[in-house]
């Protein structure tokens, strides 16, 4: 049997002192009496004997209630199993090229469901949902690299997190041309160069990056290139994923001069070479994405990359033990209680 929150039988500790304490006193306690023929037989009865137990049955009835409070229990299946796992750190572009519409499939309207980040979002929690026994993390990118959850395998809170990766609205100007902002930066290498700190300890010995973004770099304190050198040293293989179209009247989501949400058509940039040098240099793929059709290809190839074995702990379900514990504690405290004020009213 184990507990739940063993540190508060830390207060188990004020209750032994206190019994001890009782105990010492009630060995002390007595009148000296020479004539002892002389004391009355009659007593107080048993009322005085219920009184002078009273303070056990009160400390033994708190001391279980400290026991309830610690959650003593059992584990109904419990296992070391072995788990084929990969670290994973998903490494996603949030700079504003990501509002761009271009992944909406013909003859619908355009959407925020449409933009390339929302389908992104959705193909990566599917992909998510498929490997349960992964260590995954996300990484994301614009003007500077930011760690959005950590490598774990609480998966639902990491889907949590995903849904709420957002990018700032991209402004236009009246030539319909980006206006370059922080949303319009984009740090590759600051954002490869974080994954990888993600995934140095991880200990699953199959570690890879899924990079996703359109391949321009154009600030940040790493150079890609640089990133790409320290992840073939580190045996970690980066999977590049280059999301967009070589159109030059790309639709994107903007706000006007009044701050309105609108469908501009921006040039956007596209460079599928620095992605394809990373992919290169540690030992990864690089896969063009331009559609959804594509993007699913790409993220279901990656679903069959090698696994490493590691041995894992599970606890399904647990027994607790705590309400017979928590029931047995009321009782006493009550009886307890009640016990004394009644013997004291009698013995008044």
């Amino acid at each position: 049997m184990t507990f739940a929150n063993p540190w508060l039988l830390l207060f188990a500790l004020p209750l032994g002192f206190a019994a001890w304490r009782l105990l010492r006193r009630g060995r002390r306690s007595g009148v000296r009496f020479s004539a002892v023929s002389r004391i009355p037989a009659k007593s107080a009865g048993w009322r005085a004997e219920v009184a002078a137990l009273t303070p056990f049955a009160l400390l033994a009835g708190l001391l279980l209630l400290v026991v309830a409070a610690a959650r003593p229990r059992t584990p109904l299946a419990h296992e070391k199993k072995s788990v084929d796992a990969i670290a994973i750190c998903m490494t996603v572009d949030v700079s504003g090229s990501m509002e761009a519409l271009d992944l909406t499939p013909k003859g619908e309207r355009f959407s925020r469901e449409t933009t390339r980040l929302a389908v992104v979002k959705k193909l990566f929690a599917n992909f998510v949902e498929k490997r349960p026994d992964d260590l995954i993390g996300l990484v994301t990118f614009g003007g500077y690299a930011s760690t959005r959850s950590p490598l774990t395998a609480d998966h639902e809170a990491l889907l949590n997190v995903l849904s709420g990766v957002e990018i700032p609205s991209v402004a236009v100007d009246a030539q319909g041309r980006p206006i370059a902002g922080d949303e319009q930066m984009t740090a590759i290498g600051d954002g490869l160069a974080t994954a990888l700190a993600r995934l140095k300890d991880a200990k699953p010995k199959s570690k890879v990056v899924i990079l996703l973004s359109d391949g321009v770099s154009n600030t940040g304190a790493v150079e890609p290139d640089e990133a790409a050198a320290t992840a073939a040293k580190m045996g970690v293989k980066v999977y590049a994923i280059g999301v967009g179209t070589r159109s030059i009247r790309t639709p994107i989501f903007a706000r006007d001069f009044f701050g309105r949400q609108v469908v501009q058509y921006a040039d956007m940039t596209f460079d599928e070479k620095q992605l394809k040098s990373i992919a290169a240099r540690t030992g990864g793929t690089y896969f063009p994405v331009n559609d959804r059709g594509s993007l699913e290809d790409a993220l279901e190839e990656i679903d069959k990359l090698e696994t490493t074995k590691i041995e894992a702990d599970a606890y399904d379900r647990w027994s607790e033990h705590f309400p017979m514990f928590l029931l047995a504690g009321a009782v006493l405290v009550f009886a307890a209680v009640s016990l004394s004020m009644s013997a004291a009213r009698r013995l008044a």
